[in-house]
């Protein structure tokens, strides 16, 4: 595995997620922190949180796009130096409008990055390896939540969360510099790869097609966005986003305030549902294409992997707000966001098992970005709900209630997608 170019640039997209995620979790950790210097109240920390996500649902969209017309080499390039940027300007802000509009732009540069990835993976390898790599190039996303917690808890109480942040965006444009050098838009156009690896990738691909002229040809996008299919698999990620928006913008903060733990207690508590995501969402890759070779049934494999894990980690999520003790908060939303990292995977699975490959990229940023208005809607929405109610449970049991639906919706809505003479018509002509 590690001598093969397809698995040396999964690892490298790892690190960039565990990168992009350092920021995601630091955020959090710093917020009571600059909240109290820029004097923002709960509604306006929740819209801040938020913001992020604007940027980066729209993104999610024009970065797929991009990468089907540009190639994800580039994208993921010009993503990353944007990102770095912004990253560290978040350091600059003087006050709420300022850090709006850095949260926006910094969550522009961000949106690329999963659509991009898939494209890339869709690239790279053969179909029965989809999902374990996609399983372990998004691996490292949790993985750098789990490290900020004491890494940007020190960095806060010995240098500021105002040079943290900086810190964070020296590592972004260390990896563009490394990301340039490793990779190519295809393994044909790479330099070094062996025959043998090229075969096998080119082979795999080739003939694993359920239907070689759905996934060798282009359909119109307008086509794959009114599919239940598809319409359903965001609605779930959806719920998988809005969980975990949740996680990354309130639940250190309610530690601090509910459950009265210090800074520094807290940066390390933080990091267990960190690492069981972490572990969750390597698993859940494997598992996905373990189901699948029981199964013989890619499609079937990735819902019944995505039903059941997502429907647990959301009752997980559901009892959080019914606890008294940190440790019960903790424990109850590790298992949460451990179940909710092994469901991760099936999403882009199951895209890449339905859409053709030219329509990938766009495809899977139009998912991505209807699944990341979670992110806009859900800490605005807990935010007013704090300042309403001064308590959490009412938010914890919305998260998991909506990602409850998203998993029914993928048990009934999620099957193989039909394509009648008229789309028939529209690829051949």
């Amino acid at each position: 595995m590690f001598r093969s170019k397809r698995w040396n640039i999964v690892f490298f997209l790892s690190l960039g997620g565990a990168i992009n995620y350092m920021d995601r979790s630091a955020f959090a950790i710093a917020a009571p922190m600059f909240a109290s210097d820029l004097k923002l109240t709960p509604g306006e920390l929740g819209i801040i949180f938020s913001s992020f996500s604007i940027g980066y649902a729209l993104f999610n969209f024009i970065g797929g796009y991009a990468s089907d017309r540009y190639g994800p080499r580039t994208v993921f390039t010009v993503s990353m130096a944007f990102w770095s940027l912004f990253c560290g300007l978040i350091g600059a802000a003087s006050g709420f409008i300022s850090m709006l509009v850095i949260r926006v732009l910094f969550g522009a540069g961000e949106g690329p990055f999963a659509s991009t990835l898939n494209k890339m993976v869709n690239n790279w390898f053969p179909r029965r390896e989809v999902a374990s790599a996609i399983g372990i190039a998004t691996a490292g996303n949790p993985l750098g939540g789990a490290i900020a917690g004491p890494i940007m808890g020190s960095l806060v109480l010995f240098i500021g969360w105002r040079l943290a942040f900086v810190a964070i965006a020296v590592l972004g444009f260390v990896w563009m510099i490394g990301w340039l050098k490793i990779a190519r838009d295809k393994p044909e156009q790479h330099p070094t790869i062996s025959q043998s690896e090229l075969q096998l990738i080119q082979q795999g691909q080739k003939a694993e097609q359920d239907d070689e002229a759905i996934h060798e040809s282009s359909l119109p996008l307008s086509f794959y966005i009114k599919q239940p299919t598809i319409l359903a698999t965001a609605f779930a990620f959806f719920g998988l986003n809005y969980i975990l928006f949740f996680f990354l913008s309130w639940f250190p903060s309610y530690l601090l305030t509910s459950q009265h733990l210090s800074l520094k207690d807290m940066s390390i508590v933080s990091v267990i549902p960190w690492l069981l995501g972490s572990i969750g969402m390597a698993l859940g890759g494997f598992l996905c294409d373990y189901v699948l070779r029981k199964t013989g049934k890619p499609l079937l494999s990735r819902k019944i992997v995505l039903v059941t894990c997502l429907g647990a980690s959301a009752i997980f999520v559901i009892c959080v707000g019914n606890v008294t003790s940190a440790m019960s908060a903790v424990t109850l939303m590790a298992c949460g966001i451990f179940f909710l990292y092994l469901s991760a995977t099936t999403y882009w699975a199951i895209l890449q098992d339905t859409v053709a490959r030219k329509n990938m990229g766009a495809v899977g940023g139009v998912v991505h970005a209807t699944a990341n208005i979670a992110g806009i809607l859900g800490p605005i929405v807990t935010g007013y709900i704090i300042e309403w109610t001064g308590a959490y449970n009412t938010a914890f049991f919305i998260a998991g209630g909506i990602a409850v639906l998203g998993a029914i919706s993928v048990a009934f809505f999620v099957k193989p997608i039909q394509i009648n003479e008229k789309s028939k018509a529209t690829v051949l002509s």
